[in-house]
């Protein structure tokens, strides 16, 4: 079955992993407003393949895994850390390697209970570390606000706003919204539509969703697959989220 047909079967779902005790930053593009709270450590990792471009010249690209490590320095504010491996061939030509490392931070800006309203900040510095044949070879950066809101105990939704620069060229703005339900207490399903206006001139919408299985307080799955709108492009990702709590004694 095609990702597109697979990915209209489940947009009546809707989703996110609104039931589940560990609140992620993968697998949806939508980075949560929430962080991973004081002393708290929480890995996140996973496997992904994409495919990109026409039958006559095709990218695939693979990372194999990528981790996003977060410590929580307060309540309010963690620090981040992302490295992955990653293969990519182009036609003939393939080239693996470690990718460029992003340190970063997220700020939690305002929690609302009354109004069921988070507000946080993200940014990432790309640090030019990996392979030759990968490295950006300049200083980047990742930004992004994100909002969140709870509709009820099953139903929410999150959007982020957000600007990259990778040392060349106008930058990047990004943007993405998440809707979903949780069905059960382990279950939670999520659609979201995507996309960049590269260099503040290309525009390109994506779509993705995907499901979450929490194994227990701690172990958190997941599946994804996403799937291009104006352009041929499709991925499939698969993870888990680990959650090492301070207080879990």
């Amino acid at each position: 079955m095609e990702i597109k047909k697979i990915i209209l079967g489940l947009s009546v779902l809707i989703s996110m992993q609104l039931n589940a005790q560990i609140i992620t930053d993968r697998p949806d593009q939508t980075e949560s407003s929430s962080t991973v709270g004081n002393g708290n450590l929480q890995i996140e990792t996973g496997f992904l393949i994409g495919f990109e471009g026409d039958n006559q010249s095709s990218n695939r690209q693979i990372l194999a895994p990528t981790n996003l490590f977060r410590y929580g320095v307060s309540k309010s504010i963690e620090v981040r850390f992302l490295s992955q491996y990653e293969s990519l061939r182009n036609d003939n030509v393939s080239v693996e390697g470690i990718s460029d490392i992003e340190i970063g931070t997220k700020v939690q800006l305002l929690k609302d209970e009354s109004k069921n309203t988070e507000i946080a900040f993200l940014s990432h510095i790309i640090v030019p570390t990996g392979t030759k044949e990968l490295t950006n070879d300049n200083l980047g950066t990742i930004n992004k606000i994100s909002i969140s809101h709870e509709i009820n105990e099953r139903v929410g939704i999150g959007y982020n706003l957000g600007y990259n620069y990778f040392g060349q060229g106008k930058g990047d703005l990004t943007y993405s919204l998440a809707l979903g339900i949780g069905i059960n207490n382990r279950v939670g399903i999520y659609i979201e539509p995507y996309g960049e206006l590269i260099d503040l001139e290309e525009y390109i919408p994506n779509f993705d969703a995907g499901l979450t299985y929490l194994a227990n307080k701690n172990l958190q799955f997941d599946f994804s697959f996403g799937t291009g709108i104006n352009k041929r492009m499709n991925y499939i990702s698969i993870g888990f989220s680990l959650l090492i709590n301070k207080n879990k004694n």
